[in-house]
């Protein structure tokens, strides 16, 4: 099992949590190679005193004949940066956090790695080296042309899983989006990732409602009686589908132990409490793609870059979960 790593912003603590989470993954029996910054690695590695060999890939083509050595962090370089500056914004970390997304895509694409894990980036620096977009789920979006990928995040420790219908939109345009959308086709997209990527055979699903209180019959919006509710019980006769539950007591009455998916009609709503449950331990999924891709639920840190207080688990279970969802993936061909 091969898996490419995304160095994230080389003045963050990307860098760091993949050094750290090396000999975790490599004693999992893993191969693991990295793109981004020979020099970053190298940076973070002397400051820190971690006990890692970079080595750098002189080409694609040798990362086919790779193979698991302890200690060792095989790295392709997108680009090396004049000097490393830990908790700065930089036009260059941006350039080369795309860069190295860019070429960790492309050996997945390719199938010379079975799964990526993207470290974090930052917006205002991608945007300074001229990309129009700044995260990851977008620019992997275009860069496969998938419309309409899905968020989910998952706690590997309480095995909460949070799903998404819409992502990176203003509260303004959500109920648009959510009228205008095959609602119907999205939850049997969910429950059939649920199936082929975490072998949970009939996968129970609850479903938050849009307004307060899940509009309390109507009294604060029609969403759930007009669109959320019909569609939930069209499904009904073939998955284990329930809602829309009022989005303010659920998470409170601990009512997703109840269920394998969650999912929330906005960000705020799914990760407010998602982040407050999972913090240190939660994973990004983006669903949809052609190849599989997760990442820490965290950012870029500046405040902690370089001073090797990072903590990589949220890194390294985001790389021990791509890993559980090639193989997942695998068995099912």
């Amino acid at each position: 099992m091969r898996i490419v790593l995304s160095t994230g912003d080389i003045h963050g603590i990307g860098p760091e949590i993949i050094l750290k989470s090396l000999p975790g993954l490599q004693r999992e029996g893993l191969t693991i190679l990295a793109t981004g910054s020979v020099m970053a690695f190298e940076f973070y590695r002397d400051l820190l005193v971690l006990p890692v060999r970079i080595e750098p890939l002189d080409s694609v083509e040798a990362i086919a004949s790779l193979a698991p050595d302890p200690g060792v962090l095989p790295v392709l370089s997108v680009e090396e940066p004049d000097k490393i500056a830990p908790g700065t914004v930089s036009r260059i970390a941006g350039f080369i956090a795309m860069k190295s997304l860019e070429a960790a895509a492309e050996l997945c694409r390719d199938g010379l790695c079975d799964a990526m894990v993207t470290a974090p980036l930052h917006k205002e620096a991608v945007a300074r080296a001229g990309f129009t977009n700044t995260g990851h789920t977008d620019f992997l979006a275009d860069f496969f042309g998938v419309p309409s990928p899905v968020m989910l995040f998952v706690d590997p420790v309480s095995e909460l899983k949070v799903a998404l219908v819409t992502i990176h939109v203003p509260l303004s345009a959500v109920p648009g989006l959510i009228s205008s959308m095959d609602l119907d086709a999205y939850f049997r997209s969910l429950a059939g990732w649920m199936q082929q990527d975490f072998r949970l055979d009939q996968p129970s699903i609850a479903v938050l409602g849009l307004n307060p209180h899940a509009s309390d019959g109507g009294v604060m919006g029609d969403e759930e009686a007009a669109i959320i509710r019909p569609c939930i019980e069209r499904l009904a006769g073939n998955l284990r589908i329930d809602g829309p539950f009022p989005a303010d007591g659920f998470f409170g009455a601990r009512r997703q132990k109840s269920y394998d998916l969650v999912v929330a009609m906005y960000h705020d709503q799914g990760l407010l409490p998602f982040k407050v449950l999972a913090f240190d331990t939660g994973i990004n999924v983006t669903l949809g793609l052609p190849i599989i891709r997760t990442s820490p639920d965290h950012g870029t840190g500046f405040d902690q870059a370089g001073k090797g207080t990072a903590s990589e688990r949220s890194f390294y279970e985001a790389a021990i979960l791509a890993a559980s969802i090639a193989r997942n993936r695998s068995t099912n061909h």
